[in-house]
Order: structure tokens, then sequence, then C-alpha cells
């Protein structure tokens, strides 16, 4: 049987991924029409990209036209992820020419380069060794050649099907069962409002609230006329299904009554006269929960986040502006709530401890600032 051998600058990428991806939960990032060189992405580590290439550069200016093409890569990476203070990116070389002077590449412009033609040549590159102090322990593998190769493929492709399968997961449609209920609430609550009037007078929120609390959140319930009805049951039934998708039921519940008690606060801060009423607010808020969930999902939501969401939003914002009788103050209080409830609720497989702890603190923080500035002030 015909021996199969693994070459050194096949190993080293091998080792160098394996590390990457299943210890450090780096993810790949697919670009078409890149040769000879695997990107991976981690938006909150030091280094957001890792780059290795296996390609062979036999002298300088080859490295040069290769940095230069990585900026414009990363250029492009840049804007879809919304990484406003730039990526900064380590690029590992395996198969250099003895033309190439590695030295003069070391740190670049949010780029560091290291040359490595053993494993054990991470010593010599003190920034790698600094950032992911444990990746030589990582690779002291007891297999050796073939077994070796096996053994990393397997961890690999055993990662990627994880990764995979947590993706399917929050991105597998579900049924809107809260937001079908949320949307006949509001129909129902609309033709028993227009059969008997004293049911509006009772939940819409008024100039001058006196002690009835409960009309924060039922004003979120009333609407003016049909087309008030309509327009924002539309917008419901196309960004609620998503909340409640992403984020799950339970959560899909509190950030729509939060961002509801958010505008409804924000309003009566800002009202002079008449009342306020509608389910706007809370559809900003879940608008502001989308603009999370797209933040920590950038690398796949990227150019929706630009191209729809923010636009979408920016558009609702102006109109609010410029046209009579839209209260815009509970569209930004519900949409500033939406998004810190979320940050404090937290999105599966992205969000860690301490994101949700400012989440929950700046939540109270608004809370207690709208509920002052409402109703002691």
């Amino acid at each position: 049987m015909e021996q199969i051998v693994i070459n050194q600058n096949d190993d080293i990428v091998m080792r160098l991924l394996h590390f990457f991806i299943t210890v450090k939960e780096y993810n790949p990032i697919i670009l078409h029409g890149v040769k000879d060189e695997i990107w991976l992405e981690k938006l909150d580590e030091n280094y957001q990209i890792i780059r290795i290439v296996s390609g062979y550069i036999h002298n300088n200016e080859q490295l040069d036209f290769d940095i230069f093409k990585t900026k414009q890569i990363a250029k492009k990476i840049k804007r879809k992820t919304f990484s406003f203070n730039g990526m900064n990116i380590l690029s590992i070389f395996v198969n250099l020419g003895d033309n190439v002077d590695i030295n003069n590449y070391l740190h670049l412009n949010k780029i560091d380069c290291a040359y490595i033609k053993t494993i054990n040549d991470i010593n010599k590159y003190s920034f790698v060794i600094d950032e992911f102090p444990n990746i030589l322990k990582e690779n002291n593998y007891k297999e050796k050649g073939l077994e070796l190769f096996v053994k990393i493929t397997d961890d690999i492709a055993k990662k990627n099907e994880l990764e995979n399968a947590k993706n399917e997961e929050i991105f597998k449609q579900k049924k809107p069962y809260i937001t079908i209920g949320l949307i006949i609430i509001n129909v129902l609550v609309f033709l028993l409002g227009h059969i008997d009037i004293r049911i509006l007078d009772k939940m819409f929120l008024p100039y001058g609230l006196d002690r009835e609390y409960y009309r924060l959140i039922t004003a979120a319930f009333t609407h003016y006329d049909v087309f008030h009805l309509l327009f924002n049951m539309y917008a419901l039934y196309i960004v609620g299904p998503q909340i409640e998708s992403f984020f799950g039921r339970f959560k899909y519940l509190i950030i729509y009554f939060f961002s509801a008690l958010t505008a409804s606060l924000l309003s009566l801060t800002f009202m002079q006269e008449g009342g306020s009423l509608g389910a706007s607010g809370a559809i900003f808020g879940l608008f502001g929960s989308l603009l999370i969930f797209g933040y920590y999902y950038r690398i796949y939501l990227g150019n929706a986040l630009k191209s729809q969401i923010i636009p979408l939003i920016i558009f609702n914002l102006i109109l609010g502006f410029i046209e009579p009788g839209i209260d815009n103050a509970a569209h930004i209080g519900g949409l500033v709530g939406g998004i810190l409830i979320s940050m404090a609720l937290g999105v599966k497989y992205k969000s860690n401890k301490n994101e949700k702890i400012n989440g929950y603190i700046l939540s109270a923080i608004m809370l207690c600032f709208l509920i002052y500035t409402a109703f002691i002030k």
C-alpha cells in the first residue's frame, strides 16, 4: 500500500487551523477568488483576523503586493462587519523564499506578520506568544504524520459541525405564536374600542397622566384608526417573527413590553397636550433589538444592516420629524429601550456576562431617568 506523506507546510497549516478554530474558536471567512490562504475571524479578539498563507512568495515585491491585497480585503470585511476602529490582522506565512526579509514586515499598520517554517518558530515572535500564550502547548500532540492529520481534520470538522448546528438553531424560523397573539390583541382592542369608545378612553396615554400607570403599557395596544392599526400590525408582522425567532419567545415578550414602557415614558416627557397611542414605540424597540442581533452576527448580516435595517429606521425617524401628529419621542424611546434591554438579555452564543451586566445597568439607568423626567421633574 502506498504511504501517504504529509509535507511540512501542510502540517503547519493544519496545526494552526486546529488551534485557531477548535481552541480559540475563530470562524473561517469565505472569500471568492482567494487562493492558497485561509482567513479566520473572531471580532471580539485583539486580532480580529487571522490569515494563514501557504502560497509561495519568493521576494519582497510579491510580499508588498500581498500586504496591499490584504488591506483591500480587510476594508471590505470592515465595512461589512461595522468594525469602526479598524481590524487588526495577523498574517502567518509558511512558505517564503530566501529573498524575503520578514523582519521588515513584522509590524505594519494594523497588520502583523510572522514566518513559520516549523511550529516552534512561533517562539521568534513575541507578539504572537503574548496574544496566544498556549499556542505551543496546544500543539504538543502525541500523534504523528497521517495519524495527526486525521485527528486534526476530524477535530476541525466536529467544530465546524457544532458551529453550523448553532447557526441553524439561531436562524431557523420558528412559528411566531407570540407575534400572532400580539396582533390579535391589538385588533381585538381596536374593534372593542370602536364599539365602546370608553375602552379607548381608559387605555390611551393622556397628557397629565394621573396615577393610572397601566396606561404606559395599554397605550401600545390602542390605535387611532384602521390605517394606523394596519400600518403598525404590518410592521409587527414583518419584524416580530425575526426577534421571536432570534431571541426566543420569553425574551421577545420582555423586549416588546420594556420598549413599550420606555416609549410611553419618553412620550410623556415631551408631551405638551393631547395624548399618545399605538404600537409603534414597541415596534421600534424590536428594530433596536434587531440592530443588536445584527451587530453580533454582522459577519452574516452586515449587508442587511447597511442596506435595509438602518436605512428603514432612519427613514421612519425622519418621517416622524417631518409629518405632524407622529409621536417621535415614543419611537426614539422604544428604539433605545429595545437596544438596551436586548443587550441585557443577550444574544445566544455571542453575548458574554460583562456585556449582559452592562446592558442591565444601562437599562435600569434609562428607566430611572425616564421615570424622573416623566413624573418628578
